[in-house]
């Protein structure tokens, strides 16, 4: 079947869950996970197939989807190969830039959405990237975005939260960190990165006002400064209607702070 004639749908993906109702293609949706959430009103009465990594593969089948929508980072292979066993069409998706992510949503509107819709949501969209594109930061800011602590972890170059940063004029100072994609990192490791900005979102770690305090005690620039903020966390990781709103956003908290004004010595003579 060709998957635009998809009218059962199961979303196993957040953000793509709310890609679809931006689409205008929510009632094609017969099923959600626990985490997709957004947009509220839309997702509130749909059946319920578990988490993400946790999902109720029985509860998918029984809801006859002619297609599952998965991701490969956030949904289980076991999961992904069960559906597959049962004669299910799974999209399996894996975005790790925003301009991948941006020609997802764009893949996500040929399954029929209206034209209107399309428009609404991908012009302005290609209109952020464009003009984050070309007026990119002469300097890049030096970032640490965590996505967990105890231990605490950073995101690797091969991340979409990387490339949405590097896109907002940031340097990620954990870029290539070890082998791992979401390497960990001691404090220690962070004051010798010596960040400019240190951004906290809420998820999947909620790092809160505690936390900040805690990385305002480091010897870095971003305590130095201020520049700890804790953010929304869909903004750095859901990429799909978000995405405009991450670069408008996400831009001023990385851009470069302003050279410190000479000192004029006066003479006392």
């Amino acid at each position: 079947m060709n998957r635009r004639d998809a009218r059962r749908i199961v979303s196993l993906v957040p953000c793509l869950s709310e890609a679809l109702f931006a689409l205008s293609l929510g009632e094609r949706l017969v099923g959600v996970t626990d985490w997709c959430v957004h947009p509220a009103n839309g997702v509130a009465a749909l059946p319920k197939v578990g988490g993400t990594k946790d999902t109720d593969v029985d509860a998918v089948v029984a809801l006859a989807p002619d297609l599952v929508i998965a991701n490969h980072e956030e949904n289980t292979r076991r999961t992904v190969e069960r559906l597959r066993g049962a004669g299910i069409d799974v999209w399996v998706t894996y975005p790790r830039t925003v301009h991948e992510a941006a020609a997802l949503l764009g893949q996500l509107a040929d399954l029929g959405a209206p034209a209107e819709a399309r428009a609404a949501l991908l012009a302005p969209l290609d209109e952020a990237l464009r003009h984050a594109e070309t007026q990119g930061p002469a300097r890049r800011t030096r970032v640490f975005c965590p996505i967990w602590r105890d231990p605490w972890m950073s995101v690797g170059g091969d991340t979409y939260i990387h490339d949405l940063l590097a896109l907002c004029g940031g340097r990620n100072v954990f870029a290539q960190w070890g082998d791992r994609r979401y390497p960990r990192v001691t404090l220690d490791d962070v004051a010798r990165a010596a960040p400019e900005v240190i951004l906290l979102p809420d998820e999947p770690y909620p790092f809160g006002p505690a936390d900040a305090a805690e990385l305002a005690t480091l010897p870095v620039p971003a305590a130095r400064d201020g520049r700890i903020h804790c953010i929304d966390g869909t903004l750095v990781s859901w990429y799909g209607p978000r995405i405009q709103r991450a670069i408008l956003e996400v831009r001023p908290l990385l851009a470069p702070s302003p050279p410190a004004a000479p000192q004029v010595r006066r003479s006392t003579a």
